[in-house]
């Protein structure tokens, strides 16, 4: 594969293919979500993910809503359109993390430790928690902000630095 050969990415699904009807876009991004996380389980490098079910919600898991909808409060998270659209990116991402155009890393964010895959050209970030001996689908969702873009990239030269020194 060449070094700068750019990964494609499945189209977005958008609202309006379902003519602004929230409720029927809904039950189709979780049923795309349903194919690639709970029907079939994303492998990274080899290691199969598990899924953090609970709180389920409107009976849909609790990484389904981290991944599309944003918010602090767990009981109190906002659909966020720009997640729902991109639910097809994160399995991919996830299986071919090798792919050489994307940025793979870990990070630390208080005691939990992430594996972190970015899409540079689409600002699009996975993150994956590391337990004991398992790894989690955790969130994935647009970088809008600049200045959080350029933290990540700055993030992920120091781990590549860090690693090959």
């Amino acid at each position: 594969m060449e070094e700068n050969s750019y990964f494609e990415l499945p189209d977005l699904i958008e609202l309006t293919d379902f003519n602004g009807n929230f409720k029927q876009y809904l039950e189709a991004v979780y049923a795309l979500f349903k194919r690639d996380f709970i029907d079939s389980k994303p492998v990274f490098r080899g290691i199969r993910l598990g899924l953090k079910k609970f709180p389920i919600s409107e009976d849909k898991e609790a990484t389904f809503w981290h991944m599309t909808s944003e918010g602090e409060n767990e009981e109190n998270r906002n659909p966020d359109l720009r997640r729902l659209e991109r639910i097809q990116w994160p399995a991919p991402m996830i299986n071919e993390s090798t792919h050489p155009y994307l940025k793979v890393w870990e990070n630390k964010r208080g005691n939990k430790h992430n594996i972190l895959i970015f899409h540079e050209n689409e600002n699009y970030l996975v993150i994956l928690r590391k337990g004991k001996d398992y790894l989690l689908p955790w969130t994935a969702y647009l970088i809008s902000d600049k200045a959080r873009k350029k933290k990540l990239i700055k993030e992920y030269e120091a781990y590549i630095k860090a690693k090959s020194a």
